[in-house]
């Protein structure tokens, strides 16, 4: 569907209320010529969480957690291996 808008003094196009809010990537593929897609989009400094061994390591760890009782830490012990290191 087309729909011809005006661009407003402030450089700004309403596409409708039921869009506020929402995140839009704006995609100029040639001068004059924009595509709109709505979505949920990544910040750059999450996106590492996103990567393939990234995504199954969590996964794991997930799964351990859920898995493994919760017991106490000997803090002695942990830090022991501190200053091992």
């Amino acid at each position: 569907m087309s729909v011809i808008k005006s661009v407003g003094n402030n450089g700004q196009i309403s596409i409708g209320k039921e869009f506020a809010g929402k995140l839009v990537l704006v995609d100029q593929v040639e001068p004059g010529v924009w595509i709109l897609k709505l979505g949920e989009f990544i910040p750059d400094n999450e996106r590492w969480l996103f990567e393939q061994r990234t995504e199954s390591d969590l996964d794991e760890a997930i799964e351990w957690a859920n898995n493994t009782a919760p017991q106490a830490s000997d803090l002695n012990e942990l830090e022991s291996r501190v200053r091992d290191v």
